[in-house]
């Protein structure tokens, strides 16, 4: 079998430039976040001791958990900004993959914890100051919505702002409830209400979160991230004039935001397409219309194997 050697297509600094340029914007949402979840926190921790409000201490805590959940994906987002080394020669970008899931499990834990406490108060409900839980968490649907905006669009492409989105929504989702059980309970003297929608809120919780937790899962385990075709990109490298077969097709994960491609293309004759503008061409085709970052191809001139990867 007669290979010519990997081919890869251009265009790599203008993608770090780019990705830097990325990395400053999603830096100040990070720093916004941040400071206002943490602010809103103390303050929230600070009135749950003064009234003595178990849900509001829980509130509080979860909203800990969202903090510390934030600095682990900005630390992730920073890390995959890093060169690579010879120990790392993809540098360090799957760490953003890490911060997914570990925000995913976090959030599944948190779940749990709410679930506990609000079992607890089901079963013996105790009185509460309904009027400063309402103002507090009226708050906190303000900061948590207001800070999970700042991820919102991001979320759509990278899995770790998805993961920082979904933690501030389910914030600002709690904190309805919190007001929604605080208002019901201020009218009927219905205690228990207050543990009913926190169990609602859990359910809604571990929904979401489980999209997350399987997808970083998958990215883990160096699956085709789910955005991608893998049959629909193997019929377009078929396409392509002068490829007879294609074998050998890899997709998987490089970050949460980066997707890389390996593939072999049988090519028996001579074509323009078999030239380094002819790579770069398919590279920015595979970049556009699949949204795959890092591309390297290997043609050969025939191929003697039987069995084929790529139906």
């Amino acid at each position: 079998m007669h290979s010519h050697g990997p081919h890869g297509h251009g265009g790599h600094h203008d993608h770090d430039h780019q990705h830097n340029h990325d990395f400053s914007k999603v830096n100040l949402r990070f720093i916004v976040a941040v400071v206002a979840n943490l602010g809103f926190t103390i303050i929230e921790a600070v009135y749950a001791v003064i009234t003595n409000s178990a849900s509001l201490l829980a509130d509080a805590g979860h909203n800990l958990s969202d903090v510390l959940g934030l600095l682990l994906a900005w630390g992730a987002a920073y890390l995959a900004t890093w060169d690579p080394t010879k120990h790392f020669s993809y540098g360090y970008r799957r760490f953003t993959i890490l911060a997914a899931l570990i925000n995913a499990i976090v959030l599944i834990l948190a779940a749990l914890y709410i679930a506990y406490e609000s079992i607890a108060k089901l079963v013996n409900p105790t009185p509460v100051s309904e009027v400063v839980i309402m103002i507090v968490a009226t708050i906190g649907i303000a900061v948590n919505a207001g800070s999970a905006w700042l991820f919102h669009a991001g979320s759509k492409e990278d899995l770790n702002l998805k993961g920082a989105y979904l933690h501030l929504a389910y914030d600002a989702l709690i904190s309805v409830g919190v007001v929604i059980a605080a208002v019901a309970m201020y009218f009927t003297g219905w205690l228990w209400l207050d543990g009913l929608v926190g169990l609602g809120i859990v359910a809604v919780i571990v929904c979401g979160t489980w999209g997350l937790l399987k997808e970083s899962l998958n990215l883990m385990m160096d699956a085709v991230p789910e955005h991608i075709d893998r049959n629909a990109v193997c019929s377009f490298l078929e396409e392509v004039d002068g490829v007879s077969e294609v074998h050998d097709l890899h997709i998987w994960a490089m970050s949460t935001n980066e997707t890389c491609l390996t593939a072999h293309l049988v090519m028996p004759e001579n074509t323009l397409w078999d030239s380094e503008d002819g790579y770069n061409t398919i590279g920015r085709a595979l970049k556009e219309q699949f949204q795959i970052h890092h591309v390297t191809l290997q043609v050969e001139k025939d191929f003697d194997c039987v069995t084929q990867d790529c139906a």
